[in-house]
């Protein structure tokens, strides 16, 4: 009797220790991060980042952290909850605005952080919203656009069908809208809704101010994989969203153009965007593609191949450079 009485006195500490353990575990741990302005999401970020350098599979599950209720907050709320930037962060940023296209259709809590990434006060932002999409992500869209005095949905939208003309119309759609803001951007970027950005606003305009005023559409001549894109005529077929290839073979391009293939996404410089809209050339190549597959793959680095281009490239940075000194 004496013996088990001793065990049970014996137990009682080591029971006690490990309780404390416990609690400080769950309860003590998170009210020391929180004092050092450690979020919960911060913390398991942490964790994953650690598990990650040291080769262990974990899986984590994080919350939507972005509060996109408009019916219950206000934009200036909206704005202040997700930290939104609200005036420029430099002074290099401020003399050289970017405009973006963005082409979405779908996912808006994605397209909401990929916005709200590249979003700064002094650029503008023309959205299309594909003709097909959703009308609860159409009404999301809107009212996020509602809150931004520079950011807008485009005048004309397409039933967009990856990889035919619609895709690219709807970048040129944005283009012609953004040519008659007011705001002076410098280049305009053209996205879709499930890009990320990896560079600051800075950084970025500080890898195209290297460019000196050329536009970032890289090329080559046309692959053999390439060829059939455009020598046989494509037709969109809007019931299955996808494009099918004829046995039509099409006629040359027009002005005796030479084609190259490159990738659909580009930065392009104020004068391009209206060189592409008032060059008879570009009207003209824009026709021809219509019957094309993926016509945004050539439609640009086309254009910046013709040797007028260059010209009118030339001539406007070295007006630019006259005036600067």
């Amino acid at each position: 009797m004496m013996r088990s009485l001793v065990r049970i006195v014996f137990l009682i500490p080591i029971l006690s220790v490990t309780l404390l353990l416990i609690y400080y575990n769950s309860v003590l741990k998170w009210k020391g991060i929180h004092r050092y302005n450690i979020t919960e999401e911060r913390f398991v970020l942490a964790e994953a980042c650690d598990a990650f350098t040291q080769g262990k599979e974990r899986s984590f599950v994080f919350e939507d952290t972005l509060a996109i209720s408009f019916e219950r907050d206000n934009c200036r709320e909206y704005i202040r909850q997700n930290h939104y930037i609200t005036s420029p962060l430099s002074e290099e940023e401020a003399d050289f605005p970017l405009a973006y296209i963005m082409v979405v259709h779908k996912d808006f809590h994605m397209f909401e952080r990929m916005f709200r990434a590249v979003y700064m006060p002094q650029n503008i932002y023309c959205i299309h919203v594909d003709e097909k999409a959703k009308s609860n992500f159409l009404h999301s869209v809107e009212r996020m656009a509602e809150c931004f005095p520079n950011v807008f949905l485009a005048s004309r939208t397409e039933p967009v069908v990856y990889a035919g003309i619609s895709r690219l119309l709807a970048d040129i759609n944005c283009i012609k809208d953004l040519v008659k803001s007011e705001v002076q951007w410098k280049y305009v970027i053209n996205t879709c809704g499930q890009d990320f950005p990896l560079k600051t606003n800075k950084e970025i305009i500080q890898h195209l101010k290297r460019f000196n005023g050329k536009n970032v559409t890289p090329g080559v001549l046309p692959p053999n994989h390439a060829i059939a894109r455009t020598k046989y005529v494509h037709r969109e077929d809007l019931v299955h969203s996808l494009v099918l290839r004829t046995t039509l073979v099409k006629p040359p391009p027009p002005h005796n153009i030479t084609i190259y293939f490159g990738t659909a996404y580009v930065a392009l410089t104020r004068q391009f965007a209206k060189f592409i809209l008032e060059d008879q050339r570009a009207i003209d190549l824009l026709t021809w593609s219509k019957d094309t597959y993926s016509p945004d793959e050539h439609y640009w680095v086309t254009l910046n191949r013709i040797a007028g281009m260059y010209i009118v490239t030339y001539i406007c940075i070295s007006l630019l450079r006259n005036k600067m000194f």
